[in-house]
């Protein structure tokens, strides 16, 4: 007799229940918007942590080294607990950047030893950190999953603190950050 595949999944977790055997719960997937959020987080994320350490190397102000060195750090750590959630909840994260993201890394290496160089950094930053913003207030306020939207939401003050850093184009010290 052949069964199809749900009825032997749950006669073959049945049996190990009779048997005294328990059947490790695995989280329910995530899918619509809150995937979405973990895929484009992700790709932020990767993003930014290649133009910080982009700027470590090229950057002639210190300002702009010590919001580079903030960043690798936090957006490393951020990032380790968005494939850790993505990969529970299921979702398949992508392996780079978006190509948009990746072609604006291309433009910034393209000013290497210009003076241009830093303006540009901080104008892209406080660009992609106002988008990051508002991909995680969008995901707080309307996200389906608890964890997904928790996770957003202790992102958001240090994401916060990121924009402060760079707003408007300018290299701010941002208190606590070793001036």
């Amino acid at each position: 007799m052949r069964m199809n595949r749900p009825c032997g999944t749950a006669v073959a977790t049945m049996a190990l229940a009779l048997a005294g055997l328990t059947v490790p719960a695995t989280a329910a997937p995530v899918t619509g918007s809150d995937a979405t959020f973990l895929k484009t987080i992700h790709q932020g994320n990767l993003a930014e942590i290649a133009a910080a350490k982009d700027a470590q190397k090229h950057s002639s102000s210190s300002c702009v080294k010590k919001a580079a060195d903030m960043f690798v750090r936090d957006h490393t750590k951020f990032d380790a607990q968005v494939v850790k959630l993505a990969r529970s909840k299921g979702v398949t994260l992508p392996a780079k950047a978006a190509a948009a993201q990746q072609k604006q890394l291309t433009s910034l290496k393209s000013l290497h030893g210009k003076r241009d160089y830093n303006r540009v950094w901080l104008r892209d930053q406080d660009t992609s950190h106002r988008q990051a913003l508002a991909l995680i207030d969008k995901e707080t306020s309307s996200g389906k999953d608890t964890k997904v939207r928790a996770l957003a939401r202790t992102a958001r003050p240090t994401v916060a603190k990121h924009l402060q850093a760079v707003t408007g184009g300018t290299c701010h010290t941002v208190k606590g950050e070793g001036t």
